[in-house]
């Protein structure tokens, strides 16, 4: 597909690598329809872009949201599935000092599926049924993983919607192609976002040092990644890994 011909959704593109791949489709002549939960942020994006409130762990959001997408940009042929939180912590944590047992909280657990793996979903579910139902193709659908979806010590909750992701990229490939749409993932590794500029700066620097390449990923990087899955139309059903060489 071409970046110019795409009518487009980016879930949690108001800041970080989704205002950036908001940013590049509209460049390159795309209509870009953004949804995120922070409208701050969604008010200082570029005019032009459509942008509305989206809270992706809603199921009747999703759905108003997709319906007023398609008739804000006069159809709908992509989606980057980008929306994410972290709520890390070991599942369980016995204090050195104390010896007090702590748990991962089904609360924290149940948010981060909510988000990144069920809200994730419904939005594919979603868009696709419009296209299918609009017969708009070809189409792509893009979702984001992780390299932590290998596993990675104290993200249980995120591993587990990150590979989930990854493994339904496959799924949904075999299962969109009589409609003519493809579906390809991306999954980063040590990016520079909001998310990560969040982190402990020790645990952030340990992790920078032992990345190859010698230096933490930017949202750019990324896009060509994501770029390369819209544009290519052999690319399908896989997840393309932009880490640096970072080894979890």
């Amino acid at each position: 597909m071409q970046l110019k011909d795409l009518k487009i959704i980016v879930t949690g593109g108001a800041q970080g690598m989704g205002a950036h791949f908001a940013q590049r489709l509209q460049e390159a002549g795309a209509q870009v329809a953004v949804g995120d939960v922070n409208e701050e942020r969604l008010a200082a994006l570029p005019a032009g872009i459509h942008r509305r409130k989206l809270d992706v762990s809603s199921e009747a959001d999703i759905t108003a949201f997709v319906e007023w997408a398609h008739d804000a940009m006069g159809g709908l042929n992509g989606l980057i599935n980008n929306a994410g939180i972290l709520r890390d912590a070991l599942l369980v944590k016995k204090d050195k000092a104390t010896g007090q047992v702590k748990k991962l909280s089904t609360a924290d657990w149940n948010a981060v599926i909510g988000v990144n793996l069920t809200g994730a979903t419904l939005m594919v579910r979603e868009v696709v049924a419009k296209m299918v139902e609009k017969e708009a193709k070809p189409g792509v659908i893009v979702n984001m993983s992780s390299i932590a979806r290998h596993g990675n010590r104290g993200q249980s909750n995120y591993v587990s919607a990150k590979a989930a992701l990854a493994a339904n990229t496959v799924t949904w490939s075999r299962e969109f192609a009589p409609f003519g749409i493809r579906v390809g993932s991306v999954a980063p590794g040590m990016i520079e976002t909001p998310m990560t500029q969040g982190m402990n700066q020790k645990a952030r620097d340990t992790l920078v040092a032992s990345i190859p390449v010698g230096r933490i990923g930017v949202p750019e990087d990324i896009w060509v990644a994501v770029k390369f899955i819209i544009e290519c139309d052999y690319f399908n059903g896989r997840t393309i890994d932009v880490d640096g060489g970072l080894n979890f």
